[in-house]
């Protein structure tokens, strides 16, 4: 079971999490044009304090083919989350993406909105090598980041039917994570919101150390 785990702000944060055993440690990259976006060579300082056991995931919300690409080459992750709303950032553009850095894998968010939501995760076959199968706020430019939980059983269906790894998001956090795994059972889970301080400065560290253990026993047992 993966866990992985949003947004990462520092160094020491990044250490902390790495500590407890979080799989993939996430940042928010980009130009500034998104709140809490760091920069590639932020996010880079970052990534320089991870053992290499842990993946190194940039997260971009844009949906500029040019701006993504110098985010690659200057932060240098392990793995590219596209989180643009799917309006912005289409089906051929993520396959242009993933043909101009074939040997990066990618990571997709995926809407879960209604039954449409499965036959978008089946085309991205070929494409990505992850899902993040996401809450989402039709409009919004982004997918997820609201801290709520979607329909599960959607989610249940991507995952039973499309042979993609698929990530679980959305509003979890350390209460509801075995339930969600249960009832979805996903390659992976995520948390973004619940495990930020009130405040939004960064994570709390005792939400994110509950998270892990919560997740992991879940599988476990």
């Amino acid at each position: 079971m993966i866990v992985q785990i949003y947004e990462v702000t520092t160094p020491a944060e990044a250490r902390a999490l790495s500590a407890m055993e979080v799989d993939h440690i996430g940042v928010l990259v980009g130009d500034g044009a998104f709140p809490r976006e760091v920069s590639p060579d932020a996010a880079r300082a970052i990534f320089a304090v991870l053992p290499t056991e842990r993946k190194r995931v940039v997260l971009s919300l844009s949906a500029d083919p040019e701006l993504i690409a110098r985010v690659i080459a200057e932060a240098r992750p392990d793995i590219l989350h596209l989180g643009a709303a799917i309006e912005l950032l289409t089906v051929d553009a993520v396959r242009e993406l993933k043909e101009q850095f074939p040997r990066l894998p990618l990571m997709r968010s995926i809407p879960v909105i209604d039954a449409d939501s499965v036959a978008l995760a089946q085309a991205y076959e070929g494409i990505a090598d992850f899902l993040l199968l996401d809450s989402h706020t039709p409009g919004d430019k982004q997918i997820g980041a609201v801290g709520r939980i979607h329909d599960w059983t959607i989610s249940r269906t991507i995952v039973q039917t499309v042979p993609i790894p698929a990530i679980l998001a959305g509003g979890l956090d350390p209460e509801n994570v075995a339930a969600a795994i249960a009832a979805v059972q996903p390659h992976g889970v995520d948390s973004k919101t619940r495990t930020d301080r009130p405040d939004g400065s960064g994570k709390d560290l005792g939400k994110v150390a509950a998270f892990v253990a919560a997740a992991k026993e879940a599988v476990a047992g």
